[in-house]
């Protein structure tokens, strides 16, 4: 067995923490802190999810409203030992090109696209996660027969737990967190 390369080990017994991510350029592009762990995407991204992330954020950023944006692969410190990378965030941020991450608090929505290597933290870790930070809309895009269909998740405050709201084929209209209505055929085509 191969020694790891020094920057893969902790600098803390107790294990990574959010802003260490920011001062690790060896680290693969899609690193996640996850419990104090880096989590690395190894596996190649299928062109079905690829697509699927560019079109939804495009999508999004249309509707968005003034003072909030969508962005794509851009990670939630979600607390000291917690910085995921979703697929697409919904924040109410303005741009600035200098960001490496977004609050929790800003965060409005949070989208997963499920592949098979990520299949277990987007529907499990992740939806625990996301909800006891209070993050109050959160979907998981599946694939189903080559189309996305999406699972749309809110907060219940009081429980600190995602209530499902809905799985939507075809078309995705919701009212919150701001009016959207989604063609979810086009975003795979």
């Amino acid at each position: 067995m191969s020694e790891l390369p020094d920057w893969m080990y902790a600098p803390r017994d107790e294990g990574w923490f959010a802003d260490d991510l920011d001062h690790l350029p060896q680290a693969p592009r899609h690193t996640e802190l996850i419990d104090g762990a880096l989590v690395f995407m190894m596996s190649a991204q299928r062109s079905w999810h690829g697509r699927v992330v560019r079109r939804l954020t495009t999508a999004l950023e249309r509707l968005v409203p003034d003072g909030m944006l969508a962005e794509n692969e851009m990670t939630i410190k979600l607390d000291r030992r917690n910085r995921p990378e979703p697929d697409v965030v919904v924040a109410t941020a303005k741009y600035d090109l200098d960001r490496t991450w977004h609050a929790v608090a800003d965060v409005q929505l949070v989208v997963e696209v499920v592949s098979p290597e990520s299949a277990h933290r987007d529907r499990t870790v992740k939806v625990r996660k996301y909800a006891e930070a209070g993050i109050p809309h959160y979907w998981v895009v599946e694939e189903e027969d080559g189309e996305p269909v999406v699972h749309v998740y809110e907060l219940d405050v009081p429980t600190s737990a995602y209530v499902a709201v809905g799985i939507f084929r075809g078309k995705l209209e919701r009212p919150v967190p701001f009016p959207i209505t989604i063609d979810l055929s086009t975003l795979a085509d």
